[in-house]
């Protein structure tokens, strides 16, 4: 079987790293590929992934909410692409990283296709982003999600007591000085180790092996 991963660009991605090496430790016959997709050949792209019998699929950057009005999805950003029967079913594991984590109040930053799905998971939390209400005010505030591609600056500084999780990896200046002022980082690559993991066991309805894909991100 074929899983794909969909966006422009997409050289850069651990995903195919990660998801080839959950695939042999579970013995799985599967492999999974990088596709670069022009936003002007998307439709085309999804029956295509129908036509040549791929499993599924992942989405990212910047086909999120495209994909899902494209497929008809009921959320509004699709990260993972399931193929049956013919049909292409969309959803969101972005927001998986949440599990486990104990917060009252959070905060977003950002509101493209990651942002959203997190703010779909966190109905409550506050939204920031340069088109909207900026600069973020996280005063008050347990949990910033950093769902932005800003790398260089500084968004945010958090502290003791705050938990930041950062969708984009390496780390970020946002990261590395609120590991410096004391607050908890969740990093990139836990959060796509998270979405992956949820990714692999709807394509296959199997456990995934988290510390094996953990492994295959941290060694790159």
């Amino acid at each position: 079987m074929i899983v794909a991963l969909l966006g422009d660009p997409v050289s850069a991605s651990l995903s195919p790293l990660m998801q080839n090496a959950a695939f042999a430790a579970r013995g799985l016959d599967w492999t999974y590929v990088a596709l670069r997709v022009r936003g002007e050949a998307l439709e085309d792209a999804l029956r295509g992934v129908v036509a040549l019998g791929f499993a599924g699929a992942n989405v990212t950057t910047p086909h999120k909410l495209a994909v899902a009005r494209l497929v008809g999805a009921e959320v509004e950003s699709v990260n993972t692409l399931v193929v049956r029967e013919g049909r292409v079913h969309g959803s969101s594991t972005d927001p998986a990283i949440l599990a486990g984590i104990e917060f009252e109040h959070a905060a977003i930053l950002g509101d493209g296709g990651a942002a959203r799905a997190f703010a779909a998971a966190l109905p409550e939390a506050a939204r920031f982003s340069r088109r909207g209400t900026w600069p973020p005010d996280v005063a008050g505030v347990d949990l910033v999600v950093n769902a932005t591609s800003e790398r260089g600056e500084v968004l945010v500084e958090l502290r003791a007591g705050q938990t930041l999780v950062e969708l984009p990896y390496p780390a970020t200046a946002t990261a590395r000085e609120a590991e410096r002022l004391g607050a908890r980082v969740i990093d990139g690559l836990d959060v796509l180790v998270a979405q992956g993991a949820a990714s692999f066991e709807l394509w296959t309805g199997v456990p995934a092996p988290v510390d094996v894909m953990q492994t295959a991100v941290r060694s790159a």
